[in-house]
């Protein structure tokens, strides 16, 4: 059974917009996490950082990063299909308000400066949401306030959440 005694439960048309979470770091862990209980973290997540845009996903190899962002795409009103963007390095996802998000994957970028070259930076502050898959390999451009999510595997084939607010102006 998943644990989500962290969070409130919360459907997106119940959470006010300008909710917030407190204004200091804090660690949300959700453990015990299966496949069907994805789109409910998703929406939790979604309502206790509603003015977050930038998104942050950590873990191994087949942990379950893109399978996360194609729920966490649904709650945020993705009409498109969600596939990696391993080789095209961007994916950009329409919404069913016309709005549009950004999912990254840095995987295969060996420097910096290939991020700068793709113009991150105009992804970043459009005020989209933009998920970012390999974040490590980014790191140092991370400064701005974002939400770090880790997933790890566990041995019964459920998954660990570690939800983290960063950056500065938290």
């Amino acid at each position: 059974m998943a644990d989500f005694t962290d969070v409130p439960t919360y459907r997106l048309t119940d959470v006010p917009p300008k909710r917030k979470m407190m204004e200091t770091a804090s660690t949300h862990i959700f453990k015990n996490i299966r496949l069907d209980d994805l789109t409910d973290l998703a929406v939790r997540l979604r309502a206790s950082y509603p003015n977050e845009n930038l998104w942050t996903f950590y873990g191994e190899m087949g942990a379950g990063k893109t399978t996360f962002i194609k729920t966490f795409c649904k709650v945020l009103g993705v009409k498109d299909q969600v596939v990696s963007p391993t080789f095209a390095m961007v994916n950009e996802y329409g919404c069913e308000d016309g709005s549009a998000v950004f999912h990254f994957d840095f995987y295969r970028i060996n420097r910096l400066e290939e991020a700068y070259d793709m113009g991150y930076e105009t992804y970043f502050f459009s005020g989209c949401p933009c998920l970012v898959e390999w974040p490590e390999k980014i790191e140092p451009l991370l400064d701005m306030p974002h939400v770090r999510v880790e997933i790890s595997s566990e041995a019964d084939n459920t998954r660990t959440f570690k939800i983290e607010k960063r950056g500065e102006g938290l």
